[in-house]
């Protein structure tokens, strides 16, 4: 949003948009300003002459001049409070209007389109939402298609509903409000699932789609998305498009679609007023429509006016900046001052190749590959920007509720100031951090970004194949089969604990030899051949002390074939370092008495893991009498054990605790308290491990087509985390045929990439961060790689998981 202007008495370019589709990117013709001696653009009066009418909106300097104004031709829209009115005006109508004192500005009523999980992640609110930032207590306006007010994503929170919708057969319109009229209000009235909408599929499922990412909450809903970014809001459904059956407004060949007039956003707006002031704490109006893109202010839209009265009252008006790409302007009424203009940025905090952009953005949010909410109780992804104006009006809903004695303006500046700057030609715009911006802006730390490297792995696997000769004759080795695993940033040398998991198959599994080579060629023999050993399938798990040898660099599992007359195949091998921090000394508990016992964390980045497993040994007269807790670097502290009522003896526990909030490196400090007394104890000892798995199975994505890349976790406590890192290297010939999720080991997917940004050939590698809380850590989990449209191929490297 910029400093509102005075409403200029020149109508600028902005207002009027002609027959060409208002998906295409050319500029404005210089014949659409206002004539020299009125109000009225030169090509009003050309489109009068050929159509014999035109819908214009009118606005006057005050309510008193409409009466004089209305007299220039038939009024279609009268409005409740602002100082104007659409008519349907011939030639003689529109000169009486350029000599009339009183009329401001003269705009044809011109129907536009709609701007057409990872991404409340990118922007924190599923942080702000955990936290009990949900909008609560706020509303939304959604002005769009209607919004299907049953779907289970919005869960009864639709509180209000209204239609303004138009009939004009000179335009090809025909109302979308299900009871055919003009207008129509009360239960149903905006119901996408209702009248005409219910008939036209995927034409009325933006609104759905919208007002699922503004409001939407999917606790508890199988195969729903998380939740939108106010998932706490009430929702105000807003119905202001049109069916038009007209290639004129349309384009060539896309007759018929739906569209929205001018005058039917204007009269949704009154009531958004109307709302407010009748007690409704509606925090924004979301509009995700508009035409053409337009380089200077629209100081003359004719919803200049309402957007002006809905700001100085409480209620921000959120526009999407339209898709066409261009460089240097958005798309009314985005262009409004008083607006908040949003464009869109793709999962990788790139500018998305479609949104509109330069100095007159006031924001960007994520809008490439958005999963959410469509008719008939179902979830779609959508691109555009009108995906990502909702994140914004959620985040003021959010931030609304958190404070809620901050005006319009105060709020904005947050989300300018502690969003993310995305810099490109010509501009900077912030990409809002709503998690940031609860902050206040008063110092509190930003919640840790993905970081930009690899993360660190304690687990690395590889699964490709790999044959094994056989050997040329009874007891004499054939050439060694071996597959590599690469280790990186383990610099504190190999473990005398190194576990090594290796599965192979093969005709006569006892003429195999396998061994372990590290980084610098030393030789541990994990298995003998035995030629008396029958069978066909083999997996093994070893123990390999490496003291002295380092972790990083290539270690190779070698396989050899010592015996003639059959061959197999090295299949699968991991490789395992134990975690470094762990205690080992004993400590007593003290009757009704407390110890602590410290382990240091280094060489982990960032923040902690989720779920984070504490293993705890411990022996004592009464388990029951004991807590434990855990303290984290930053002083936050997790409750591993309250007490209970357990006999006395041995506690050996894992814990699992989501500490995804904490710092990793530092000091972590184990308390153990005895609350009662008659009995004593000691700690034995305590561990932490950071659950981290990385497969570097190369693989191919066929076209149109997906591969997957899996790790299996076991043996782990706990949910995954709201920060669950996974890092993906994958190069391609087009990364925007790419879609990428995460597959859970229940079979669900969670979004990390959509398809349709960046253009061209390239490599990703990048961590991605995204919601496991609702899923148990244990189980196969998969980077599935989806090429969703033909011509290239590529190939997928290396998968981390990163609990």
């Amino acid at each position: 949003m910029r400093p509102a202007w005075v409403l200029a008495a020149a109508v600028s370019a902005a207002l009027l948009f002609s027959a060409i589709p208002a998906h295409s990117a050319a500029p404005l013709s210089d014949d659409l300003t206002p004539t020299a001696d009125g109000p009225v653009p030169s090509a009003l009066f050309d489109q009068a002459a050929t159509a014999g009418t035109v819908r214009v909106n009118v606005v006057t300097d005050r309510r008193t001049d409409l009466a004089a104004a209305s007299d220039a031709g038939a009024t279609v829209v009268s409005y409740d409070t602002l100082p104007m009115v659409t008519l349907k005006v011939d030639t003689a109508g529109l000169q009486e209007l350029n000599a009339q004192p009183g009329v401001v500005s003269v705009a044809e009523d011109v129907p536009v389109p709609p701007s057409l999980n990872e991404s409340t992640v990118k922007i924190g609110s599923d942080r702000t939402a955990a936290a009990g930032k949900t909008g609560a207590g706020t509303a939304i306006a959604i002005l769009d298609t209607g919004v299907a007010t049953h779907h289970p994503f919005f869960g009864g929170r639709v509180t209000t509903e209204a239609c303004f919708s138009v009939n004009d057969e000179a335009y090809g319109a025909t109302s979308l409000c299900p009871n055919g009229t003009g207008f129509q209000e009360g239960t149903g009235s905006a119901d996408a699932d209702a009248g005409l909408c219910a008939t036209l599929g995927t034409a009325c499922s933006h609104g759905t789609h919208v007002a699922g990412i503004a409001a939407g909450d999917g606790t508890g809903i199988s195969g729903a998305p998380a939740r939108g970014v106010a998932p706490g809001a009430d929702i105000i459904a807003l119905q202001v498009f049109s069916y038009i059956d007209s290639e004129a407004y349309c384009g060539a060949g896309r007759s018929p679609c739906v569209l929205s007039f001018t005058s039917s956003q204007i009269k949704a707006l009154e009531k958004v007023q109307a709302l407010k002031q009748a007690g409704v704490d509606v925090v924004a109006a979301n509009m995700s429509l508009g035409g053409r893109p337009v380089a200077t202010a629209c100081t003359g839209d004719p919803r200049l006016p309402v957007i002006d009265s809905l700001l100085a009252a409480g209620v921000a008006t959120v526009a999407a900046a339209g898709n066409d790409g261009n460089t240097g302007g958005v798309s009314a009424p985005g262009c409004v001052p008083s607006a908040v203009a949003v464009g869109s940025t793709t999962d990788d905090d790139q500018l998305s190749t479609f949104s509109n952009r330069g100095p007159l953005l006031d924001l960007l949010a994520p809008g490439t590959g958005i999963v959410s909410s469509v008719p008939g109780g179902t979830y779609a992804g959508k691109n555009g920007t009108s995906m990502a104006a909702p994140h914004v009006a959620g985040a003021f809903a959010v931030l609304r509720q958190t404070f809620p004695t901050k005006t319009i303006a105060e709020l904005e500046a947050l989300l300018k100031t502690t969003g993310a700057p995305i810099a490109y030609t010509g501009a900077t715009t912030p990409r809002i951090d709503v998690n940031a911006a609860v902050g206040g802006g008063t110092g509190t730390p930003k919640p840790e970004d993905p970081p930009a490297g690899k993360p660190l792995a304690h687990r690395f696997d590889n699964d490709v194949p790999v044959a094994i000769p056989d050997s040329p004759g009874t007891n004499v080795p054939g050439a060694p089969a071996h597959s590599p695993i690469v280790v990186t940033g383990h610099p504190e040398g190999a473990p005398s604990d190194l576990f090594v998991k290796v599965a192979y198959a093969h005709a006569w599994i006892g003429d195999v030899r396998l061994e372990l080579v590290s980084p610098t060629g030393k030789t541990y023999l994990l298995k003998s051949a035995n030629l008396n050993t029958g069978g066909t399938t083999y997996s093994g798990t070893f123990t390999v002390d490496a003291t002295g040898q380092p972790s990083d660099g290539e270690w190779r599992v070698r396989a050899t074939d010592i015996d003639d007359g059959s061959t197999g195949s090295l299949n699968t091998w991991s490789l395992t370092f134990p975690t470094p921090f762990k205690s080992s000394t004993v400590k007593t508990v003290p009757d009704t008495g407390s110890v602590t016992s410290d382990i240091a964390v280094s060489g982990i980045t960032g923040n902690a893991s989720g779920p984070l497993q504490v293993y705890a040994d411990l022996t004592h007269g009464k388990i029951g009498d004991l807590s434990l807790t855990l303290t984290s670097p930053d002083s936050r502290t997790f409750t591993l054990k309250p007490y209970g009522s357990e006999a006395g003896g041995t506690l050996k526990t894992t814990y699992g605790i989501d500490a995804t909030a904490a710092t990793a490196s530092g000091t972590w400090t184990l308390k153990v308290t005895d609350a009662t007394g008659g009995s004593t104890g000691q700690l034995n000892g305590w561990s932490l491990t950071f659950p981290s798995y990385e497969n570097q199975t190369v693989k191919q994505i066929p076209d149109v087509n997906y591969e997957e890349i899996w790790t299996r976790t076991a043996a782990l406590t706990g949910n995954g985390s709201a920060r669950t890192q996974v890092y993906a290297h994958i190069e391609h010939a087009n990364l925007a045929n790419l879609k990428i999720d995460l597959v859970t080991p229940n079979g669900t997917l969670l979004p990390l990439k959509g398809s349709g940004s960046p253009q061209g050939p390239g490599v990703i590698k990048k961590t991605y961060l995204v919601d496991t809380s609702a899923h148990p850590a244990n189980g196969t989990w998969k980077l599935r790689v989806d090429d969703v449209m033909s011509g290239n191929t590529g190939t997928i490297h290396t998968f981390v998981l990163r609990f």
